[in-house]
């Protein structure tokens, strides 16, 4: 802590979701679109200018509202990239406020830059976790490895199967039951479409190696 306050790193996050929040406005502006969130635990300490993760994107606050809303703007480009363009009022959404300097990176480094969408493809229950597969761009495919990981919906995941068919790659992600519980996973049926984000380390990788 830093005189007191939450000394936040913003744009970083961990993909550790804090609270499952929800859309209780939505403009349609000209280029973009400005939501209202609820969220009274990512509000506590935000104010003007802050991050917060809604579903993977790295939103800006622009006011603190109260009842623990606050409202952002979605410009066009962030709408067509990823799945907020289909939220509506009443939609839950992943929060996640900016990583604090004192905070363990309980997941993984997320900048909240959606580098595409996917869809839930199936979902198979077991007794204790349940496993969820969801296609993958080809374009991304390349950053995607068993046991490594992803953000899907702002959401920290270890990739516990690949796959290719012909109708394209796909991944697997096992989710215990706080999970299924406490973020909107729980509740996506086939056909949902999630925002994803690959593990920003493989991108620099192949940059990389791509100078050499």
């Amino acid at each position: 802590m830093v005189g007191g306050m939450r000394a936040k790193l913003n744009g970083v996050f961990t993909g550790i979701v804090e609270e499952l929040g929800e859309v209780v406005d939505k403009a349609e502006l000209t280029d973009a679109a400005r939501f209202v969130i609820r969220g009274p635990l990512v509000t506590s300490d935000a104010g003007h200018g802050d991050s917060i993760a809604v579903n993977g994107v790295c939103l800006t606050v622009v006011e603190v509202l109260p009842d623990g809303q606050f409202s952002a703007d979605v410009m066009a480009e962030t709408l067509n990239r990823s799945s907020l363009q289909r939220l509506q009022v009443g939609s839950r959404v992943n929060l996640e406020r900016a990583a604090a300097l004192n905070s363990r990176l309980g997941g993984h480094i997320v900048q909240g830059h959606v580098d595409g969408t996917g869809t839930v493809l199936s979902r198979s229950p077991s007794e204790h976790w349940e496993v969820v597969r969801i296609a993958l761009p080809d374009n991304l495919s390349r950053y995607v490895v068993e046991k490594g990981s992803i953000t899907v919906d702002g959401i920290s995941l270890t990739v516990s199967g690949l796959g290719a068919e012909t109708s394209g790659h796909w991944f697997e992600v096992s989710l215990i039951p706080t999970t299924l519980e406490l973020t909107t996973l729980g509740g996506a049926a086939a056909g949902t479409p999630v925002n994803l984000e690959v593990d920003v380390i493989a991108k620099y990788v192949e940059r990389l190696l791509q100078a050499k």
